[in-house]
């Protein structure tokens, strides 16, 4: 590799062969290389609107918070991204040219984001940027995306009721999560009562409000009560204390970044036990990044639902989770968002090859279809709206950290962004 990326603070590398050794092993199982030449691809042919594209070098953005509340969610992306593009460089770059890397931080601010795309896509003229964890991040920068003609690659599972022509959406949508995990409650658990709880911004409001819709309008069951509390949140007794009264079958908590850790180790102190599902707790937004930080033994027993778990078996993520495990840490985990954001290079590469070029509109005409037929999660392919064809799952925690996968759809669920009857 020609070069080498600078590793967070936080984090020691590990050695460099043992980095490569994941590296190859994930890169001959899931992406072959097509070793185009930068020759082949004359810049002036490939690059016709003056992004940061040379003979040699073409430079996308990441743009997440490793600072804030929102860090101990977003550090999970940055590490994915970072770990595709060294494999994507590995393997001989975008069209024979290596990527370079320009970080940016949003520090959990969502002005501050605004701020950051502009600075990649004005002064940096980036291909492409990888970025956002919550929906106030991703609707910060929407519009600068538009108005510069930007691609975003968002890695989140999100709450739907969007399409943007420069926006992908690696992430589930709510047919593919809220509503595909309700089903599945109500169907497997018999819940017949819920008690819905988030962080007060659009992602957790906007889905509680179709969860709502879903659990009263289609399933004609019952939601005894709705809280929010603001991002960074760390007292939870008084909703915990609502819980014990209403006594609901389900409590269906998303609550976001930091606060889930002060959240679940309270629900714990409180006496709920989640292990007896008395209540259950189904969430949406706790993956295992969150459960480093949570301790799996103040959460174990809970239910997630996502469409990926580090616990998945097949060869593709067993691969995966050893290259990141090789290049951050054997202590590292991997949650859903963090895999979604490792596609998100590997997407952009199969664009530009089968379009030829790094012109953004060229890039996001020649998307839709693309596929990725041994990714982590499995197979993952571009629809026309923007977002991925994918499966869903059904995980529950356990005290290791990890989720024991218990349910999966038994196909690929197609992405339906704007659903009828839950606008």
């Amino acid at each position: 590799m020609s070069r080498k990326i600078s590793l967070p603070p936080a984090f020691a590398a590990p050695s460099r062969r043992g980095f490569l050794a994941g590296a190859s092993a994930l890169g001959a199982t899931l992406f072959l290389p097509k070793n185009l030449r930068a020759a082949d691809y004359p810049t002036a042919a490939v690059n016709t609107t003056g992004l940061a594209v040379t003979d040699t070098e073409a430079t996308i953005g990441i743009l997440h918070s490793v600072t804030g509340t929102m860090a101990i969610s977003e550090t999970g992306s940055v590490q994915a991204e970072k770990l595709a593009v060294e494999q994507i460089n590995a393997q001989g770059g975008v069209l024979g040219r290596k990527i370079k890397v320009v970080q940016e931080d949003g520090a959990s601010d969502w002005p501050t984001f605004a701020e950051k795309a502009k600075k990649l896509l004005v002064d940096d003229k980036v291909c492409s940027v990888m970025g956002c964890w919550t929906s106030a991040s991703r609707k910060a920068v929407l519009p600068v995306f538009e108005q510069y003609n930007g691609i975003l690659y968002y890695p989140t599972f999100y709450e739907g009721l969007e399409q943007s022509h420069n926006v992908f959406y690696d992430g589930q949508e709510a047919t593919q999560q809220i509503i595909a995990g309700l089903d599945w409650v109500t169907k497997t658990k018999g819940a017949k009562s819920f008690y819905l709880l988030g962080s007060d911004y659009i992602w957790p409001r906007t889905s509680n409000k179709i969860a709502r819709k879903h659990i009263e309008d289609k399933l004609g069951l019952e939601v005894v009560g709705e809280e929010y509390y603001p991002l960074g949140h760390t007292q939870f007794n008084s909703v915990i204390n609502k819980i014990k009264l209403k006594k609901p079958d389900v409590i269906y908590a998303i609550v976001v970044g930091g606060s889930n850790v002060a959240f679940y180790k309270q629900l714990k102190a409180a006496g709920i036990d989640l292990t007896k599902e008395k209540p259950l707790l189904l969430t949406i937004s706790v993956t295992e990044d969150e459960i480093r930080g949570i301790g799996g033994e103040n959460i174990e027993g809970a239910y997630a639902c996502m469409k990926y778990f580090q616990s998945l078996k097949n060869p593709n993520n067993e691969a995966f989770v050893k290259a990141f495990k090789a290049m951050w840490g054997q202590d590292m985990v991997i949650g859903d968002v963090t895999q979604a954001a490792y596609l998100g290079p590997w997407l952009w590469k199969a664009a530009v090859e089968k379009a030829g070029s790094f012109d953004v509109e060229k890039v996001i005409a020649a998307s839709p279809g693309i596929e990725l037929t041994t990714a982590p999660e499995g197979y993952v392919k571009i629809h026309e709206n923007h977002h991925l064809w994918s499966k869903t799952r059904v995980g529950r925690a356990l005290a290791d950290g990890q989720y024991d996968v218990v349910w999966e759809t038994p196909d690929l669920v197609e992405p339906n962004p704007f659903p009828a009857g839950y606008q």
